[in-house]
């Protein structure tokens, strides 16, 4: 990952949530030309995206717990402190769609929705 990408306040990732995971792979790898590595990760499976073997992104399954959702792009920015974040985005009128967790090895994050409707994924890496 491209440390510049870690300052808070940057976007940091984006992660496709797709039930039809292979589509999804042939689809962007032949519009972008982007690498992929499939891995398993806190049990699942996953597909890290990559440029230059730079990572940029991953694709996943769409989780069971995530009922009829469509599929979706969703950003992370980077923040010093997730659950601190969190709790501002509350106090500014935002809510909490997916509370503060860990990704174990990686770092802390939790979904955000703004007092729009917009959601966004907060992110702290590990330290």
């Amino acid at each position: 990952m491209l440390e510049a990408l870690k300052q808070p306040g940057r976007f940091c990732w984006n992660e496709l949530i797709t039930n039809d995971v292979a589509g999804a792979k042939q689809f962007y790898r032949e519009m972008f030309g982007w690498q992929m590595e499939d891995a398993v990760c806190s049990g699942m499976d996953y597909t890290t995206l990559k440029i230059n073997d730079d990572e940029i992104g991953g694709i996943m399954k769409t989780p069971a717990e995530a009922g009829e959702m469509p599929p979706m792009w969703g950003d992370y920015v980077t923040v010093e402190d997730v659950d601190a974040s969190a709790a501002k985005a509350t106090q500014m009128g935002g809510s909490i769609c997916v509370p503060p967790q860990d990704m174990p090895d990686i770092g802390r994050f939790c979904v955000i929705k703004d007092p729009q409707g917009a959601m966004l994924s907060l992110f702290s890496f590990e330290k």
